[in-house]
């Protein structure tokens, strides 16, 4: 089969259970088993024979035995668990007869054994591994005995079921003697993942190495939505690929569900499959019939398979990601306090069965750098298999990292790697006891290569730790070569520990020590290029303090991975950027590291007097001693300052058992807390999210002081109702107000997003409020609020609420000059939540008889600036040309070459891996303006550099690991290509072939510089067409559903730094798409517009490259009613975006652009 797979595309059978469910099938039928398809096998044969000549006659190559569930969790449901193999070969014997009756020489046909995942999902300790893979053993048995060219295991939901269903199956071809190729097909759902949350990269990182011969894709979607994901195989597996999809997402009728996709639509699908990705073996599952076949064949019968040029990526992978043992900006870390031996807290944990304090353990080296956890449970008196079965399966779901075995014992790295269904290492393998059929070395290495697991080879042999570079490079290359060798591994899989000891000592044996790990290191990545190499970095400054040890560790690693040293087992956290060593510091680091020893200096003893008593840790008291020795009244005030919630509910009991009362407590000490807290953002000394802490810990406070509080009449400080106005989806901006103003000792009523005016003011009027607040990020928001106050104007009520307003596209300019001018009651701007609320704290005084809010000298100022801003604006007017001048056309070159697409038309695109286009992240706009991550004025604080290495990063990699483990993004995109041209400002849309006008885009032209208009970038009408790209990318509905129970949690900190992530990531998928879209787009002469893109990030950022993307609503395409041509060229339904009444894009977390191609398109300002 698999050199008739190298000959030709090879198209197998549609779906069986439809088939089966046409048939007209009886109780007796399934002799008592309703719904057991394998017991037709054996009571209805010539039903399931009658299936297979159905495909086998309208030209299937292949045909699927029906032994779907012929597994251990669907028969045990039956009862019949001991008739796997019985029900198997039965199946396989049906599909060989049929399958043989309709061979020939010019075309053999063939039977694919089918193994399907069964119900239970191993990685949730539904079955136990070896269950399954015992179970699966007997299944694929009975296949092959039946008859079965190859075993396909498909519709895989679980990485762990699929290990166990490979090792079944491997094991079953070494019982029987026939080496019969493995097919495994994973379902990735409409999220974009697998059931549990495995990416189409994990996947394949999992299962190639277990020695599949194809791999590909199943069931859950048509084929709409797993274009990216064999896009992804494509590129990167080594072995051939197979794509089976279901015709279409099945579609709910009155009448029951039916799946949508016709014959000829399947076979376009399938066709661009082949031809754009490569696949080998094709063909349909839920809903395809023989007449989907039929047009198959008609459509790829001979075909020949298109040539791939893989680009394979080594490394391991949990079960949700690949993490590549080649990292972009550093080496690989391995997160070393998962280790019973090496850490304490660990151990303790481990010993007291605290599991879920080992597994934060694991989460906070995520945050903390790691790219891999090592994970080590051996201990004296302890039960090592148990232990890591505890650990290793909870952390295969509750991290998002991949995990390094590390154990001496085999039948404990056995445990552990029954419990993982992502791709492991294994630490370590190594000669110690030899190489014999008794060593450990020959014991645990049949676990690893049956596993598929990398391996780190510690360089120790007979003799003992190789300490010199001959002998590291002597143990190495006998280690490589056997590996390669005898066990069949990838050089690229083996990660070399050329050992560390410690340098420090002052014995004369250690002095060369490091020298000696650097040079064996150089020589032997020299001598076998692509192997990997790890150390464990710490052990090189054993028995210093631990400010010596960290700048130690730092520089040794430097040096080792300047050698060709690729990853290192360290705690991620204390590694030191060379930057931020003092020079001192460094240069008597790397005399010790190289023993540069000189009359009157010794490197050991100048190191350890450079560092003696220093030692930040026990310099200084930490913050809960700290505030346990303030009073109390200071103490719980700066619980708010700090954030600190640990003991404010002991602290709260005090203050009212020493007589306070609860409203005492929160007016004289929590609010003078959060006083100081606005003063410190006020002043630059305090972010964003700190600020938020805070707030949390307020509000907490409050909680728990209001069962203790009477029930008074008073209004308290004041109440506001706050909106986001009609239109606008957008709530972040409100939402930080109400936190802020809330947390302050106001009554916030807050009423949502898409406000219209009536029900502002109903709810005003409804909660007898003081002020109405109204926020809007767009500029058409700007628009809204100007209507509203007319109506409240027109109401007669301008004078009875004073109004706050702010969002992004405001300036103070508008709301103070333009807005106040025409509104007879009090308007007033605020900047940010804080300024809101010094709003706030004035509109109470001026209410109760206080100051104004504005004094007559500012007003008096702002008016004259109004009267020079009017006389300015009416010269303008007068002097320039009208924005929709059409009489003239910019000097923009009208001859740009014309590039071709791939296709006219629309398609869709889901299940984006998040790591593709988290890649193109704008970290600067998601720190600074997302989290107001804002360095400290006047160095009174953290610069913004160290805020990002502090707060920043660690936040951004828990996050991303969070959101993939909580499956709340589902990234999905529709773009399309259509023939255009330009007609005076107008941008011409033509349909597929060019014929009809489908829509007009009508852009403003500058009115001075340039002339520039955004038509002016397309070939005029009457000469060659012009292509034009449109996209709208989404990262799904769901992520604001999560971060609206965050603000309902009073989760403020993980509120805004989520909803924030959440905006960048989908700009970066923008941005992802439109580099997609320029490396589809073909100039003439066979380059793409890609080809001119920047090498780096930065450069992508800066818009470095070729063309240009508009999104509506910025200056050069302003008008938003132009959004519903896009959304109705593309059909963004289909990837579950709606156009509002007011044009916003729902989900928030959308966005769309005219992509456009010219190189001179660049952006402007049409004003």
């Amino acid at each position: 089969m698999l050199d008739a797979l190298a000959d030709r595309i090879l198209i197998a059978d549609g779906a069986m259970g439809t088939m089966l469910q046409a048939a007209d099938l009886t109780l007796d039928d399934f002799d008592g088993l309703e719904g057991c398809n394998e017991i037709l096998n054996v009571t209805r044969p010539d039903v399931v024979r009658g299936v297979h000549e159905a495909y086998l006659a309208v030209g299937a190559d292949c045909v699927e035995t029906n032994t779907f569930g012929a597994n251990l969790p669907n028969l045990a449901e039956y009862g019949i668990a001991e008739r796997i193999r019985e029900l198997s070969e039965a199946g396989a014997r049906l599909a060989r007869e049929a399958a043989d009756a309709h061979s020939t020489p010019e075309q053999p046909r063939f039977v694919l054994g089918s193994m399907g995942p069964g119900t239970k999902l191993p990685t949730l300790g539904h079955a136990a591994y070896a269950t399954l893979r015992d179970a699966y053993q007997e299944n694929a048995a009975g296949l092959i005995a039946g008859g079965a060219d190859a075993l396909i295991i498909e519709t895989c939901q679980d990485l762990l079921q699929v290990k166990a269903a490979v090792v079944g199956a491997k094991r079953a071809r070494a019982e029987l003697g026939r080496d019969v190729p493995i097919i495994c097909q994973v379902a990735v759902e409409t999220t974009g993942t697998m059931l549990l949350g495995s990416e189409i990269g994990a996947a394949l990182t999992a299962i190639e190495p277990l020695g599949v011969d194809l791999i590909g894709l199943n069931c859950s979607t048509g084929p709409a939505e797993m274009g990216e994901h064999l896009r992804y195989l494509s590129q990167h597996s080594r072995i051939p690929v197979s794509v089976m999809p279901n015709a279409g997402l099945p579609v709910l009728t009155a009448d029951g569900a039916y799946f949508p996709l016709s014959p000829v639509e399947l076979a376009d699908a399938l066709e661009r499959f082949v031809t754009d990705y490569g696949v080998s073996l094709v063909g349909g599952c839920c809903g395809t019939t023989p007449e989907h076949i039929r047009v198959l064949v008609e459509r790829l019968r001979g075909r020949r398979p298109v040539a791939r040029e893989p680009r394979p990526e080594a490394g391991v992978s949990s079960i949700y990601h690949h993490v590549p043992f080649a990292q972009d900006a550093s080496i690989l870390m391995v997160g070393e306090r998962s280790n019973a031996n090496g850490s304490k807290a660990f151990r303790e944990a481990m010993l007291a069965a605290d599991w879920q304090a080992c597994v934060e353990i694991a989460r906070s080296q995520a945050r903390d750098g790691s790219h891999l956890l090592d994970l080590c449970v051996d201990y004296v008196g302890r039960d090592g298999t148990q232990d890591m079965r505890e650990l290793a399966g909870r952390f295969a779901t509750a991290s998002t990292l991949p995990i390094m075995l590390d154990s001496t014992e085999p039948a404990v790295v056995e445990a552990g790697l029954e419990m993982l269904g992502g791709r492991c290492v294994v630490n370590s393998v190594n000669f110690e006891d030899g190489d014999g059929p008794e060593s450990r070395y020959a014991r645990v290495m049949p676990v690893v290569r049956e596993h598929g697991a990398a391996v780190v080879a510690l360089l120790i042999d007979e003799e003992g730790q190789a300490r010199t570079r001959d002998w590291k490079v002597r143990v190495a290359c006998r280690l490589i070569d056997d590996l390669t060798g005898r066990w069949g591994l990838r050089r690229e899989d083996i990660l070399i520990d050329a050992l560390t000891f410690p340098i420090a000592t002052g014995q004369e044996e250690t002095r060369r020590d490091g020298i000696e790990t650097i040079e064996a290191i150089r020589e032997i990545a020299a001598r076998y290029p692509g192997v990997n190499f790890t150390l464990g970095v710490s052990n090189v400054s054993f028995g210093l303090n631990p400010a010596a040890r960290q700048v130690l560790n730092s520089v040794f690693l430097h040096e080792c991975a300047q050698a060709g040293l690729t990853s290192a087992i360290v705690h991620a956290s204390k590694i030191l950027p060379m930057s931020k060593i003092p020079e001192e510091q460094r240069e008597i680091a790397l005399d010790l590291v190289y023993d540069r020893r000189r009359e009157g200096y010794d490197p050991v003893q100048r190191f350890i007097e450079v560092f003696e008593g220093v030692d930040a840790a026990s310099a200084r008291a930490t913050r809960a001693e700290e505030l346990a020795a303030l009073p109390l009244d200071e103490r719980l005030k700066r619980r708010i300052i700090d954030g600190e919630r640990n003991g404010l509910e002991a602290d709260l009991d005090t203050a009212m058992a020493e007589g306070r009362t609860p409203l005492s407590i929160i007016n004289d000490l929590l609010l003078d807390g959060m006083k100081v807290v606005g003063e410190l953002f006020g002043s630059g000394q305090m972010q964003l999210p700190f600020v938020l802490q805070s707030a949390e810990v307020m509000k907490t406070a409050v909680a728990y002081l209001e069962p203790h509080m009477e029930k008074t009449d008073d209004d308290g400080k004041g109440r506001i109702v706050l909106a986001t106005v009609k239109g606008d989806v957008h709530d972040i901006g409100k939402n930080l107000v109400d936190i802020i103003l809330s947390n302050n000792g106001y009554d916030v009523v807050n009423i949502g997003i898409k406000q219209p005016i009536n029900a502002i003011l109903d709810a005003a009027e409804e909660h007898r409020a003081d002020a109405i607040g109204m926020s809007g990020l767009l500029v058409k928001s700007t628009v809204i609020m100007k209507e509203n106050l007319a109506e409240m104007a027109a109401r007669g009520v301008a004078e009875r609420w004073p109004v706050l307003l702010g969002g992004a596209a405001l300036t103070r300019a508008y709301v103070e000059d333009d807005l106040r001018s025409v509104f007879p009651g009090q308007v007033h701007y605020a900047r940010d939540a804080f300024e809101g609320l010094s709003l706030m704290d004035r509109v109470m005084t001026a209410k109760r008889g206080g100051a104004p809010v504005v004094d007559p000298e500012r007003e008096a100022a702002l008016a004259a600036r109004r009267e020079r801003r009017e006389r300015q604006r009416a010269l303008v007017r007068e002097a320039l040309p009208e924005l929709n001048d059409a009489s003239v056309r910019s000097d923009v070159a009208a001859d740009a070459d014309v590039p071709t697409p791939p296709f006219f038309g629309t398609r869709v695109v889901k299940g984006v891996p998040l790591a593709d286009y988290a890649a193109l992240l704008d970290e600067r706009a998601t720190f600074l303006g997302q989290w107001g991550l804002r360095g400290a004025r006047g160095g009174q604080g953290p610069s913004y550099e160290e805020l990002v290495d502090t707060e920043g990063r660690p936040r951004l990699r828990y996050w991303l690991d969070r959101l993939i483990a909580d499956q709340v993004l589902e990234a999905a995109v529709v773009y399309g290509y259509f023939p255009a041209y330009s007609e005076g400002n107008d941008l011409v849309v033509l349909d597929e072939n060019g014929h009809a006008e489908r829509a007009r885009f009508s852009f403003p032209r500058q009115r001075q510089e340039r002339r520039l208009c955004l038509a002016d970038f397309f070939r005029p009408k009457g000469e060659q067409l012009d292509v034009v790209a449109l996209q709208l990318v989404t990262v799904g509905q769901p992520i604001s559903e999560y971060t609206a129970k965050m603000f309902a949690g009073n989760e403020y900190r993980d509120y805004l730094e989520v909803h924030g992530l959440s905006v960048q990531l989908t700009e970066a998928l923008a941005e992802y798409w439109h580099r997609r879209i320029r490396a589809e787009l073909v100039l003439p002469g066979g380059r793409t517009v890609a080809d001119e893109d920047p090498a780096d990030l930065a450069g992508l950022l800066r818009t470095d490259y070729r063309g240009c993307r508009y999104a509506f609503g910025y200056p050069a395409c302003p008008d938003l009613e132009d959004r519903a041509k896009i959304v109705e060229l593309l059909g963004a339904e289909r990837i579950n975006v709606q156009l509002s009444e007011e044009f916003q894009l729902v989900p928030e977390q959308a966005t769309d652009a005219i992509v456009v191609h010219h190189p001179e398109a660049n952006y402007f300002n049409a004003k």
